[in-house]
């Protein structure tokens, strides 16, 4: 394009020069532009003190864009190159940012050949270990996938595994709680004493202990959070000072006998139904249908908005993966005492606390917090609030196994909540998935975890092999699932 000898363009009132209004703004100059007099030019307009673009054109109002088409931005009659916004001009364009799910098979192979060479394998290197330590143990026992052994199993798994749960939060925060296993036995203790020494109703004085509970993780979380002393020392502390608690608690006989018929002792020995094969079943049925019923919203809601979803036949996929585990556990359980209760307040702790971190603020808060401290505080997340209650609810758990696990014994004595309890339960949740680095992982992996721990500890004893061999092979397990862990954080750090 040629330009005229005379600049046609009148005096623009916003600089006082006449010809071309560009000229002579201290913000831009133009370079290869040749109604700019010869003067160079950069295509960058923004703010001379920080250097950033203008959000709006300073002499008109309009807002400023790269996009083609706007009448401020450098187009190719000035010589400067011009940038364009897919997301604006295009609207069908995916943002690169978002998250786009595979929708062919290829596309699908490619991504699991990925994850493979990263190490991010999800939850598929826990369900082969479960099944190979099954297969293992039934070959050399020949008893093992009996229907007793494997009920009971599922009876055994609920002290450690809520306290897992509890362990879970606060890994994803990025901190760790060594006081789990001292809030578990204190609680006991306390429910304990008031209910048989004190003659409390018993639904009082499980409540009052919990309650105990959640006041020992709200001063953790606030010695944390607001005070300043580290994660690690604060639960130090409370391990040792509640330990004393539990002992002072439970006096010089050590050990309470639970009400034979009081809440506690039913917690472990009671099945649903007595033993009414409906229950097991409609559990069963209920789990993928829930699951098919929440990701079919989940589709609607994104694609109402734009968004790319996953194809239905993989959503049906997913649905019969974990219809099968179901419907197999289902029928395994009838064929002994039926639907246990210990393991439906376990799922149900599960589920909800899964729902909390995945489709609540507050869950994405903790999630935020664990990723980078700093930054989810400059985005306003209240961290001493989110990083107070997170330790709440982490004792709170605890409290609730720790009655589990009084369940179990038939007693509350100075031993519960000691020993190898906190080890199990960070085991579980890092077994089962969850970094240690903070910002990943999911309620359902304390279940994973505390699934191949118990399996190894049942199989082990049914072989009578000594407590040290146990010890060695979970010892083997942990160290396995950390360096996957950590081989992901530095291949694929963008999921952490």
């Amino acid at each position: 394009m040629t330009t005229p000898a005379t600049n046609p363009h009148p005096k623009d009132p916003t600089t006082g020069n006449a010809g071309n209004p560009r000229a002579g703004d201290p913000r831009t100059t133009d370079a290869g532009d040749p109604t700019a007099a010869g003067e160079p030019r950069t295509t960058t307009a923004g703010d001379p003190t920080t250097g950033e673009p203008y959000a709006t054109d300073p002499r008109t109002g309009e807002p400023r864009t790269t996009d083609a088409g706007d009448p401020h931005a450098p187009g190719p009659t000035t010589g400067a190159p011009t940038t364009t916004n897919p997301t604006t001009t295009n609207p069908t364009a995916t943002d690169p940012r978002l998250h786009t799910p595979a929708t062919t098979w290829a596309a699908r192979t490619d991504t699991a050949r990925r994850r493979l060479t990263t190490g991010d394998l999800g939850p598929l290197p826990v369900v082969i270990a479960l099944a190979v330590i099954a297969i293992v143990f039934q070959s050399i026992t020949h008893h093992f996938l009996q229907a007793d052994n494997l009920t009971n199993i599922t009876r055994f798994i609920a002290g450690p595994g809520l306290i897992a749960v509890g362990v879970v939060l606060v890994l994803i925060l990025g901190e760790i709680d060594l006081s789990l296993g001292s809030v578990a036995g204190a609680t006991s203790a306390i429910a304990a004493v008031l209910a048989v020494h004190q003659g409390w109703p018993e639904w009082l004085a499980i409540t009052t202990a919990l309650t105990a509970a959640c006041a020992m993780g709200t001063l953790h979380g606030l010695l944390f959070a607001r005070v300043g002393v580290p994660a690690f020392v604060v639960t130090l502390a409370g391990m040792l000072a509640w330990n004393g608690l539990q002992q002072w608690v439970l006096g010089d006989t050590g050990t309470i006998n639970n009400h034979h018929n009081g809440i506690i002792a039913h917690l472990d020995t009671t099945f649903l139904g007595n033993g009414d094969t409906a229950y097991a079943w409609t559990l069963a049925i209920l789990a993928p249908t829930l699951h098919l019923l929440t990701q079919l919203h989940t589709t609607r809601r994104r694609t109402a908005a734009g968004l790319p979803t996953r194809p239905l036949t993989h959503t049906l996929l997913r649905t019969t993966a974990l219809a099968i585990p179901a419907l197999a556990t289902a029928y395994t359980l009838n064929q002994d005492r039926g639907l246990p209760l210990s393991l439906v307040i376990l799922l149900t702790t599960i589920l909800t606390t899964d729902l909390l971190l995945r489709r609540t603020p507050y869950g994405r808060h903790i999630y935020a917090l664990g990723g980078n401290t700093e930054a989810a505080r400059r985005a306003g997340i209240n961290t001493t609030l989110t990083r107070t209650t997170t330790f709440l609810l982490s004792s709170l758990l605890a409290g609730l196994g720790g009655l589990f696990y009084a369940s179990q014994q038939g007693t509350t004595d100075k031993q519960l909540g000691t020993g190898n309890t906190l080890m199990m339960a960070i085991a579980a949740a890092v077994i089962g998935g969850t970094s240690l680095f903070g910002g990943h992982g999911n309620a359902w992996t304390a279940l994973l975890g505390i699934l191949v721990i118990q399996t190894i500890t049942t199989g082990l004893d049914m072989i009578h092999a000594t407590q040290a061999i146990q010890y060695m092979i979970t010892g083997t397990i942990l160290l396995t699932a950390v360096t996957l862990d950590s081989l992901t954080r530095h291949t694929h750090p963008q999921h952490h």
